[in-house]
């Protein structure tokens, strides 16, 4: 029996049939048939972006289904010692001149044809392409040709075909993709409405039965707003739309914020399920809100649509600027997944950034190798992957001299693999989520914000990287009756600007465009060419300092209810600044659109003058007296005017928590469960007990002597020591690992017992080194959105700067 060659064609011996099923029939208990649960990696390696079109093709592993190209196969076999690879490839070879055309360029070998997502690519005229698969054992590398019918056990032919021909895990991150076909509700055509004299404004909606200001619910028969359910994923509320279900059998809600001239999202209650309402618009004109205006035929909406796209794209692309083409290390492009820009523009700031280059690049060898046996559901993987793929320049190379092209095509065409899909990434990091696993548009503050999330849930080495984005705010928020402050600090990541409409340097212009965009309407007549508001980056910043109202301000001093404004200031300044200029808005027709403006960003920014100076002289600072909660002796919907002066509960923390979207009546409980250490270890808490029946239950405080709720508890919560509880401690010692490694598990994942043991499987490298994993553990700790922040008694790590920065 003959050894083929490693990576090229089969070998020159022939084997009999009897051969072929004998050297399969040690490895035929590890050859697995993919059922329809099985995700099969057959387009793209699980640590490169190598796929069937490079040069070395991909080989797929026959039990896990994942793919790995020629640099990283070897690691898989030393690590699972799975033997037995399909390995496919397609050669793309310059048609023949004057072959036919076709749709699809002709396939060479018609026994066999690989289902693709690169086949959409080879809609060409001028080559043909031929595909090519073989079984491969290792480790001696025996290739066997297939269609190999007869010759090979009915299990592995029946494997092969079923491999062949599996639907691609990432089919529904396609632009075109099929999504779920939502239904007409059965309430929709009969639905009762009230004429009651319910009208709802534009905007400032608030829940009727608590102070929650999202997530909120239209209910299309009375026209009451309320509050939805609460999620896992940092939406949702008290669930008193539900409840307003249950006492009045009104089926049918709109959420607010996502009415649109196209509909809106309606969820039927009685159906249990997102639907359709064939009539949003009448039911919505019911209570003020009216859409039939914004109905255009449909050429109409795709013109109005399709205008600023391209004029958007002409600025983005320099329109009249000849530009050059930059090929090499560091300028890899990005392939749109179907309204994946956010994601791409974040991803590819990201690794422009020396610590993240060095945290995730520079520790490729390391993460490869200490990675799960499925690379594809690991952050730092993927994270590195991506990395690598776009800074190594492998996938961005220039073109041949067109004299090489000529030669080249004359036997083989060798496509350019220039740019990457990351569909494997998104497919990871969205995983779970409801906004970024779809294809709709995306918000990339939103997605950084989730990204620094889980790149501090998942510590890489010693080093983290988003400290570098790190900077404490000082938020001042004053009582303008008793003229007395309070000075709070939080973490956050953002520097989010309002724009200063006011302030446009073009009014004139934008005046005189606005006349001919009516006209031009008028008469239907095409719109003018558009004129964008020019703002300056300084009136913005301007804003950003200037006082704000809070609206339900609460004065400790009074007692009561109060108006009060609020300041911000920079504690400190971050190495990198990461700024958001706030475009959405909300227009008095109700749709929910972005500020078409131009904000010329400066080279240089200073905002040294924003630094915070804490109580000034004269300043009388506010009382720490909390606002009214619920004792239990009175009835349980009946709020009390009685005031606990013992009960100590920072405003501002409550307010930070409440601010992202957890229940109000829940950040009460977790600032004061955790001794107002502040909002990041009460997001902790929150994190540990969302799944707690009574989580968005009023605060009860317990009489003396009595034990504290569940809340309180020490299995899940955040101790005022921040120490795991001792009963997890030990379940995980007495698996056999050592106390400082569970202690740091259960720390790096909030106390979550499952998820412990999963992190510990994924980092065996920190068996040996656990003690000083520790330590930088002990500083490093779980966050979400704008107050993102490490825990510890001496608070977060916090690097300070000069306040200057250059783009």
């Amino acid at each position: 029996m003959q050894r083929a060659a490693l990576f090229g064609g089969g070998g020159d011996a022939q084997m009999a049939a009897g051969d072929l099923g004998e050297l399969l029939v040690p490895y035929m208990p590890t050859i697995r048939v993919p059922k329809s649960g099985d995700r099969v990696y057959k387009t793209e390696c699980a640590f490169s972006y190598d796929s069937p079109d490079s040069e070395g093709g991909l080989y797929v592993c026959m039990n896990t289904f994942l793919g790995f190209g020629r640099e990283h196969i070897e690691r898989h076999y030393r690590k699972t010692g799975q033997c037995v690879y399909l390995h496919l490839k397609r050669h793309v070879i310059e048609k023949v001149p004057g072959a036919s055309g076709g749709a699809l360029p002709k396939r060479r070998n018609a026994k066999l044809f690989l289902d693709l997502e690169t086949n959409s690519d080879l809609n060409s005229d001028d080559f043909e392409y031929e595909d090519e698969a073989k079984l491969v054992i290792f480790p001696d590398h025996y290739e066997i040709p297939l269609p190999n019918i007869e010759e090979l056990p009915a299990l592995v032919t029946i494997a092969c075909d079923a491999l062949l021909s599996a639907k691609s895990p990432y089919r529904k991150q396609d632009p075109d993709s099929w999504e779920e076909e939502l239904q007409a509700s059965k309430h929709a055509k009969t639905l009762v409405q009230l004429d009651n004299g319910v009208r709802i404004p534009p905007s400032g909606w608030k829940c009727s039965k608590c102070d929650l200001r999202e997530n909120l619910w239209l209910n299309l028969t009375d026209g009451s707003v309320l509050c939805g359910k609460w999620f896992f994923d940092g939406s949702g509320g008290n669930g008193h739309a539900v409840e307003h279900y249950k006492e009045t059998g009104y089926p049918l809600a709109v959420k607010l914020g996502t009415i649109t001239p196209d509909g809106a999202d309606v969820y039927s209650f009685d159906e249990e399920e997102p639907v359709l309402d064939p009539h949003i618009a009448k039911h919505l004109a019911h209570f003020g809100i009216d859409m039939l205006q914004m109905q255009v035929t449909e050429n109409g909406l795709r013109d109005n649509d399709i205008k600023p796209r391209v004029s958007e794209w002409e600025v983005i692309q320099e329109a009249g600027v000849k530009l050059k083409p930059m090929y090499g290390p560091g300028y890899t492009g990005m392939k749109n997944l179907g309204n994946s820009c956010y994601l791409n523009a974040v991803m590819q700031a990201i690794f422009s950034i020396p610590e993240f280059q060095r945290a995730y690049v520079g520790n490729l060898p390391r993460i490869f190798d200490y990675s799960p046996l499925d690379p594809t559901q690991d952050f730092n993987t993927q994270m590195a992957k991506l990395g690598h793929g776009l800074l190594s320049g492998q996938y961005s190379k220039p073109p041949v001299k067109s004299e090489l092209i000529e030669q080249v095509m004359k036997e083989e065409h060798k496509p350019q693999h220039n740019g990457i899909s990351p569909r494997m990434f998104k497919a990871f990091i969205s995983k779970g989520h409801p906004e970024f696993s779809s294809n709709r548009q995306q918000d990339a503050q939103e997605f950084f914000l989730h990204l620094i999330n889980l790149v501090e849930r998942n510590p890489v080495g010693s080093e983290n990287p988003s400290d570098v984005f790190r900077f404490l705010v000082e938020e001042r928020t004053q009582c303008c009756q008793s003229r007395k402050v309070r000075y709070a600090e939080r973490v956050d990541y953002i520097m989010q600007l309002p724009v200063a409409m006011e302030a446009a340097t073009n009014k004139d212009e934008l005046i005189a465009y606005e006349l001919k965009r009516r006209e031009a309407e008028a008469a239907r007549r095409p719109p003018p060419e558009l004129v964008r508001a020019k703002i300056p980056f300084s009136a913005c910043l301007q804003a950003f300092s200037e006082p704000s109202n809070v609206e339900d301000f609460w004065s400790s001093a009074l007692q009561a209810k109060s108006a009060g404004v609020k300041t911000s200031r920079f504690a400190s300044f971050p190495e990198y600044l990461v700024v958001q200029i706030k475009k959405f808005t909300f227009g008095l027709d109700w749709i929910p659109k972005k500020l078409d403006v131009s904000v010329d960003m400066p080279d240089f920014l200073d905002i040294s003058h924003l630094r915070a100076r804490g109580l000034q002289p004269g300043e009388e600072e506010l009382p720490d007296i909390a606002p009214p909660i619920i004792i239990p002796d009175d009835p349980k919907d009946r709020m009390t005017n009685h005031f606990v002066e013992s009960l100590d509960i920072d405003d501002s923390s409550v307010m930070q928590l409440a601010e992202m979207g957890f229940p109000l009546e829940a950040c009460r409980k977790a600032v004061y469960y955790t001794g107002n250490l502040g909002a990041e270890v009460a997001f902790n808490w929150v994190i540990a007990h969302m799944e707690d029946p009574d989580f968005a239950e009023p605060l009860v405080v317990p009489a003396f002597g009595e034990v504290a709720s569940s809340g309180a508890a020490a299995f899940g919560g955040v101790g005022l020591d921040n120490q795991p509880p001792e009963e997890m401690v030990a379940i995980i010692i007495s698996m056999g690992f050592q106390r400082d490694l569970a202690i740091q598990a259960l720390k790096a994942t909030n106390n979550n017992l499952e998820h412990a043991l999963e992190w510990i499987f994924s980092h065996p490298e920190l068996e040996e080194e656990s003690e000083p994993a520790l330590d930088m553990m002990n500083m490093v700790n779980n966050t979400n959105a704008n107050v993102l922040a490490e825990t510890g008694s001496e608070g977060p790590r916090i690097k300070d700067g000069s306040g200057t920065f250059i783009d």
